[in-house]
């Protein structure tokens, strides 16, 4: 098919009066077809119901372009009207890197989301179309040149994560869309099965758009972390994703088997497969050490990660109360933890300990015995695995000069105490990444390729009856292993920054009974005579309950936050604080202040800065139960104020 025929096949059916965008769409593909051999044009309307555009163009099944066609005589081809096409546009602009808009006669092309050039081949007049013959030469370059892209090398942290996180907002938007679609038209898919597995297993209230947000951003994380495993820079693609995701995260490779598999859900494919053109356009390793020079920042994984959650979703990483933890925060609480288990447990080697004790745990219904690590660690607000990763560096100091045992060490002392739980999908993907990559640094070498003992699952819920189902059942083994530490692991040490939100979204059962504690009046009898309670609430108030419960559980031990500081002296949280004093014989407060919202100032008026970029000011808190305390006995609290920058 040349242009003109093109042109004239248009017009025959222009001339009709019923034609519609839909009519033409045949006629264009047959064009790019035979302008440009070696490329396949795909125009599937299952695809495009769910927000993929009209036509995909690849090349050896890799996607190279995207066309969205609009009807002939479209008055909005540069998306600038609320009205018309700018929502539909800025959103492909911000995700797919070349990309053409078109009314089938008159081109518009955008590279990395910026207009490049634009070229008519044809105008309506009143007796039809006229061919534009004197642009047919420089259409069929623009042509054959938007066939032939290849995309930018991509070498800036900055660029990477504002690419990854418009592929996943897409991906999120395709994934969303269909499952409404199979929902409302009750359609059997992998995609509404997975939903469905992760709502009985994981998260019970999860939405399909809350679902089609977790899952995208698990594969944009899961593909982030097998690129930096990636040591053939010249490939890449999501089969070798698949083989690349470390064995320790049994989990995301049993996810990314599916995505690597022929069972992958059709309307998602084209996007996961652009989004490893991404990486294949980029060197991750070298990303990542560059950033960490730019920024001087010690961990560069983690400050990525809160680059790209800026770029994807401000209004989820605030929602879900996620800020990283800056270093000398972390690596004060794990000393504390460090010193408190040497001085007030008699444990000479503190988080290094590797003394066991003996448990009862529940297996086929029934009760038997199992020895099992005295100091169990847990992180029930994982993120990136921050506070895990420093364990894991405390202990490392300990063993220098000691590098052949180490890896024995790690294998049979470290990772089997290292508990880890976290919601967010793409958090939980880092953590994982940032641990490997350090226990490599470390030089440990595993031999039995056991996995981390970082879960997906939500803290604050009870563990609940083992469950399995036929086609998630990888999803079921994540979080039966994580109902095994919450049901059964004596954890000892609880560390971490649980998020904060005041208006908190885990309202589930058990938590909430568990928070009737600390809506009691001093002396635990009377309910709380507070008009609204609702601070009370915060997502951090619940995960300081949540950690008591273990160490009550567990009879002894330790539990260091960081988090707001407002439990401390506000009036509401009285009740809170006099069950603290019951439950533990020492507090340590370390109020740090920043409260931007008291306008809090330093003792001599100077600035008082937040270690963290947020209103709250916040404390390092370290609640130490010993078990020696007597019952009708309140705690000791030893409380240091630190103000300034």
């Amino acid at each position: 098919m040349t242009i003109k025929q093109y042109i004239n096949d248009i017009n025959e059916k222009y001339k009709t009066g019923n034609a519609t965008e839909h009519t033409f769409r045949g006629y264009l593909q047959n064009l790019i077809e035979e302008l440009v051999p070696t490329v396949s044009v795909t125009n599937e309307p299952k695809r495009q119901s769910c927000g993929a555009p009209d036509y995909i163009l690849t090349q050896k099944d890799i996607p190279i372009g995207f066309i969205e066609a609009k009807d002939i005589g479209d008055k909005d081809l540069e998306g600038a009207k609320k009205t018309g096409n700018k929502e539909q546009f800025d959103r492909y602009k911000a995700s797919l890197s070349n990309l053409i808009f078109t009314d089938y006669l008159d081109f518009h092309l955008y590279r990395e989301g910026q207009f490049v050039t634009k070229i008519a081949i044809g105008e309506v007049t009143e007796k039809g179309i006229k061919p534009i013959t004197e642009n047919f030469e420089q259409f069929e370059n623009l042509i054959k040149d938007f066939c032939t892209h290849i995309g930018q090398t991509i070498k800036s942290s900055k660029k990477l994560a504002e690419m990854m996180a418009g592929k996943a907002r897409l991906l999120s938007d395709i994934i969303g869309n269909a499952l409404t679609s199979d929902e409302e038209n009750h359609q059997n898919s992998t995609l509404r099965d997975q939903k469905q597995a992760f709502k009985e297993i994981l998260i019970h209230d999860i939405t399909p758009k809350g679902f089609a947000d977790v899952y995208a951003q698990t594969i944009a994380y899961g593909m982030f972390a097998a690129r930096l495993h990636d040591s053939t820079l010249d490939t890449f693609s999501r089969q070798e994703a698949a083989e690349l995701i470390p064995k320790s995260n049994p989990f995301l490779r049993k996810l990314f088997g599916y995505i690597a598999g022929p069972d992958i859900d059709d309307r998602i494919k084209w996007v996961v497969e652009n989004l490893s053109e991404i990486f294949l356009a980029c060197d991750v390793k070298e990303i990542l050490k560059n950033y960490g020079k730019s920024t001087k920042m010690e961990d560069p994984i983690i400050h990525f990660y809160e680059d790209f959650l800026s770029e994807y979703d401000p209004k989820l990483r605030k929602a879900r109360g996620v800020w990283y933890t800056p270093a000398p925060v972390v690596n004060f609480i794990v000393r504390a933890v460090d010193d408190i288990l040497k001085t007030e447990f008699n444990l000479p080697q503190g988080l290094a300990d590797t003394s066991k004790t003996n448990i009862k745990v529940e297996v086929q219904g029934k009760k038997i015995e199992q020895e099992v690590h005295k100091v169990q660690i847990l992180d029930p607000a994982t993120g990136t695995g921050t506070f895990l990763a420093e364990v894991v560096k405390n202990i490392y100091k300990k063993f220098e000069g000691q590098q052949g045992i180490w890896s024995n060490y790690v294998e049979n002392h470290l990772i089997p105490r290292l508990n880890g739980f976290e919601l967010l999908m793409a958090s939980y993907a880092m953590a994982h990444l940032k641990l490997d990559l350090l226990l490599k640094e470390t030089g440990f070498n595993s031999t039995s390729n056991q996995r981390l003992r970082i879960y997906l699952t939500n803290s604050l819920e009870e563990h609940h009856p083992d469950t399995a189902t036929l086609f998630a059942n990888w999803l079921s083994t994540e979080a039966n292993e994580a109902n095994l530490i919450k049901r059964d692991t004596p954890v000892m040490c609880v560390i971490g920054n649980p998020p904060y939100s005041g208006e908190s979204a885990n309202k589930g059962e058990w938590i909430m009974k568990l928070m009737e504690d600390y809506k009691k009046e001093p002396g635990g009898k009377e309910k709380l005579k507070e008009r609204n309670p609702k601070w009370i609430n915060d997502d951090y108030v619940k995960f300081l309950r949540y950690g008591q419960y273990f160490i009550e559980k567990n009879g002894s031990g330790v539990l260091a936050f960081i988090n707001p500081h407002g439990f401390l002296d506000n009036p509401t949280f009285r009740g809170m604080r006099w069950n603290l004093l019951k439950t533990y014989d020492k507090i340590y407060t370390i109020d740090l202040h920043g409260n931007a919202k008291k306008k809090e100032t330093a003792p001599d008026g100077s600035v008082d800065q937040n270690v963290f970029d947020i209103m709250q000011g916040v404390s390092i808190n370290v609640f130490v139960k010993t078990g020696k305390k007597k019952s009708n006995e309140l705690g000791k609290v030893y409380h240091f104020d630190l103000f300034g920058n």
